[in-house]
């Protein structure tokens, strides 16, 4: 899985390639392996926060969902598994996926605290205590466009309130999506999973309906891992999520990104099902510090 070959496909070569940026790919794609060196086994064990991807086992449709704990509860188990205590809450989109073994899942580990992400997909395997992942990639991605919150408060009390489901975004959740400075968004392709950051200044993402999202694709670590497995497979799945009440607005539906003359890009996302969950995540994390790479939102 360490090899160039194994992390690119013709969705990510063809992204590259119109961004000119396959030998940069190659370069940072070094760094991909399947293996989880000590360093990100410290990094995970201080984590009270785990984001997943995977498609749903009955309909196929994408969603990323968040799973939070004591630091700890997410830790390393051996060079090749990563071991999650926890589940889901019941009525989560993924739990059914994150209940059945050899579900193809991904996950991501952000710390606002210190602005590192850290990225880990494989094959689901559920255990006793919640699950654990067999690590076919393991990589970190650089610090850009992460907010940085420099404190949090685990809130066991905090118990979460009846989802809400619709197929359209209230005007309410237009304006928590205008707010956001932060999403996570998760990809398919061929039986495997991504989820990825995104971060940007308020107002980044617009909704120009109650079915449309758009934002920009600011310049990352030109893998384009995530554009990729949208040329080939437009379904995917975002998490917004309210930092401070632990309110998460999950939406699934089709993406796809489209070019610029001048070279820019942008993915403008079609929602299918969005599901908001009043205090799902136990956390109150501090007020945050904008990114310096974060771009000036243009109207």
């Amino acid at each position: 899985m360490g090899s160039r070959t194994g992390i690119y496909h013709e969705g990510s070569r063809a992204v590259q390639d119109r961004a000119g940026v396959r030998d940069l790919a190659d370069h940072v794609g070094r760094a991909v392996g399947d293996g989880i060196k000590p360093v990100a086994a410290a990094f995970l064990e201080l984590q009270p926060l785990l984001v997943l991807g995977a498609a749903a086992p009955d309909d196929g449709r994408v969603w990323a969902s968040p799973l939070a704990g004591r630091p700890g509860f997410v830790r390393a188990t051996g060079p090749h598994q990563m071991s999650v205590t926890g589940r889901l809450r019941p009525g989560d989109p993924l739990a059914p996926a994150l209940a059945t073994d050899g579900t193809p899942v991904a996950t991501i580990a952000l710390d606002p605290r210190t602005r590192r992400r850290m990225r880990l997909n494989g094959e689901l395997r559920t255990t006793e205590a919640g699950f654990a992942v067999t690590a076919q990639r393991v990589f970190a991605n650089c610090p850009k466009y992460i907010q940085r919150r420099d404190s949090y408060e685990l809130l066991p009390g905090r118990a979460a309130g009846a989802p809400r489901h619709g197929h359209e975004l209230t005007d309410a959740q237009r304006a928590f999506v205008a707010s956001a400075d932060t999403f996570f968004l998760a990809t398919v392709r061929d039986g495997r999973a991504e989820v990825s950051h995104r971060g940007g200044l308020p107002g980044f993402v617009r909704s120009g309906s109650a079915r449309e999202l758009t934002w920009p694709d600011y310049a990352g670590n030109a893998m384009f891992l995530t554009l990729g497995n949208l040329a080939v497979d437009p379904r995917a799945g975002l998490l917004f999520l309210d930092w401070t009440t632990g309110t998460t607005l999950q939406v699934t539906g089709e993406g796809q990104t489209r070019f610029t003359a001048d070279g820019e890009r942008r993915v403008r996302f079609t929602v299918s099902e969005e599901i908001e969950t009043p205090g799902a995540v136990p956390l109150r994390w501090s007020p945050p510090e904008p990114s310096p790479a974060n771009p000036p939102v243009t109207t």
